[in-house]
């Protein structure tokens, strides 16, 4: 087992919310530092016990170990894994298996593989790896997924600003996990809104990561409860812990990307309530 530690989120529920300040929302729902060049980069929050974060192998490959705030002897001992890669080519190495991730490639990883080993591939833009990983009590086998080889799903209108392309990778009529949803939504050009109306599934906690989102340009992530709605100013390549009574939706200044992965008590994607936004407040 290594010595390095993962920072840890503790749960909290709605009651916590009004009585927040900006500083307190961010450092309890914002994960900002995601990819730090050379280095696997984790967080672990009680929701559902998702560990998420970055791996960038900046020239050196890095390996995935054991830590000790799960109690493993390496990481994926009692866990499975998905991985999308938001940056330049490379490979992910599991178990002697070499698998190679184009951006906006999945990669899933089941439970029971000893060994992970990140590594960029000779490309001019360095490998960024988004890592999202929940317990597991079975193993699946691991499976590499293109873009554009998921369930493709044509969402909202240009007309309310929402128009996006959402593809589902893992899922369950796709890439078998025992808990994991996982997949990549990309905004058409001109559109800003990532969904609406926002929704809630008390059943699941998701996690966001925001990418391709302009260096001048900001996404406006809403959360909390439907009466007491509050927000965060992300950027680009940071990620949100959005608990299950939380609601989420959120608007850019600008279209971009994100990755959105979930895992709870079910696999069923549509399984969500609903916040139309003349109810929120």
């Amino acid at each position: 087992m290594t010595e390095t530690r993962i920072p840890q989120r503790y749960a909290t529920n709605p009651v916590q919310i009004p009585g927040m300040t900006t500083d307190e929302l961010r450092a309890t729902y914002l994960v900002p530092d995601v990819f730090v060049p050379g280095e696997i980069r984790l967080t672990y929050t009680h929701h559902d016990r998702i560990v998420l974060g970055g791996a960038v192998p900046a020239g050196a490959a890095l390996a995935l170990g054991g830590y000790p705030e799960i109690r493993s002897e390496y990481f994926l001992e009692h866990r499975e894994l998905g991985i999308v890669n938001v940056g330049g080519t490379g490979t992910v190495t599991a178990d002697g298996e070499v698998h190679t991730l184009v951006k906006g490639a999945c990669l899933y990883l089941g439970r029971g593989i000893r060994s992970v080993v990140f590594a960029d591939a000779g490309d001019a833009a360095a490998a960024q790896f988004y890592l999202f990983s929940a317990p597991a009590h079975t193993a699946y086998p691991a499976a590499l997924v293109s873009p554009g080889e998921g369930t493709v799903r044509e969402l909202g209108d240009q007309l309310t600003s929402n128009r996006r392309t959402l593809t589902q990778i893992i899922h369950e009529n796709g890439v078998k996990s025992c808990q994991i949803v996982m997949g990549v939504t990309e905004l058409h050009p001109g559109s800003m809104w990532n969904t609406m109306p926002a929704h809630t599934h008390d059943r699941r906690t998701e996690c966001y990561l925001y990418f391709d989102v302009p260096e001048d340009a900001r996404v406006v992530h809403l959360l909390g409860e439907r009466d007491q709605t509050r927000h965060l100013i992300v950027a680009d390549r940071q990620a949100v812990i959005s608990p299950s009574w939380s609601l989420h939706s959120g608007v850019g200044t600008a279209a971009y990307s994100f990755v959105w992965a979930m895992a709870g008590e079910n696999q069923s994607f549509d399984d969500m309530d609903a916040a139309p936004i003349t109810g929120l407040r």
